[in-house]
């Protein structure tokens, strides 16, 4: 679950994508509200809704996921480290 709630890079397709989806289960879910006598699983209003919010979801788990913080000093210790080591000097004094 942790991995689900980092941030992700959104390039300008995607974002574009996420808000026309967005505004499309936005307005549907709103008409369904609004008109619906009773909530019904078994309607197709649903089953339309529900195909725009997996949409959703995949362009979003499709988008890179940006490191931490934490991630990126790592990394850049790791790089100094390794760096040291191959011109041959001490990177621990």
């Amino acid at each position: 679950m942790a991995a689900e709630m980092r941030a992700r890079r959104i390039s300008p397709e995607a974002g574009r994508a996420l808000e026309i989806l967005g505004h499309a289960i936005e307005y549907l879910s709103d008409e369904y509200v609004e008109h619906a006598e009773e909530v019904r699983a078994a309607d197709p209003r649903v089953d339309a809704i529900q195909i725009l919010m997996r949409l959703n979801r995949e362009i979003y788990v499709a988008c890179p996921v940006v490191p931490g913080v934490g991630e990126r000093i790592m990394s850049f210790l790791r790089g100094y480290v390794l760096r040291a080591e191959r011109s041959g000097v001490n990177p621990a004094r």
